[in-house]
């Protein structure tokens, strides 16, 4: 298991399907700001509302020269799936080999019920224009977390 990157580390570098970008890379996106958020499984009621909540901002952070990604183990067609069910505004990409996943720290061990098994913990990256991470939200609480992340982005530079 990887720890999580900490502010003023490179970011990761991954290259991702997406269900309308085609494949992104991260290096491509540099001189913007990124964010970079993974979440568990699409359609389920946290997940959504994240989804829901970073698409209601969309436009302010494009304002804010800021590009959203999330990322989860599901396949390309689930998040098309999802975006359409859910009108989602931002980027989905596609990790089902777990590869960005493991590079952020975000594949950790989780327990329900008593059960211990491995899976995505919600959590949040904001990527600078250098490539370095700016800022960290490591088990998010979704509630009010998109529009935090939007006042972190503006505040860069």
């Amino acid at each position: 298991m990887t720890d999580m990157p900490k502010a003023g580390d490179p970011a990761p570098d991954f290259t991702l399907e997406t269900d309308t970008e085609g494949a992104i890379r991260l290096a491509e996106l540099r001189g913007k700001r990124v964010v970079v958020y993974f979440y568990p499984k699409d359609n389920t009621p946290g997940c959504t509302m994240e989804g829901i909540d970073f698409s209601a901002l969309i436009d302010d952070f494009a304002a804010a020269d800021t590009v959203v990604i999330g990322i989860s183990p599901d396949s390309v067609r689930k998040h098309a799936n999802f975006r359409a069910k859910k009108n989602l505004k931002i980027i989905l990409a596609a990790d089902e080999d777990k590869e960005a996943i493991r590079a952020y720290g975000a594949w950790q061990q989780k327990s329900m019920f008593g059960k211990a098994y491995m899976g995505v913990v919600r959590s949040t990256f904001l990527i600078d224009r250098d490539g370095r991470i700016a800022r960290v939200w490591p088990k998010v609480k979704v509630k009010g977390h998109a529009a935090e992340v939007l006042e972190a982005a503006r505040q860069l530079d």
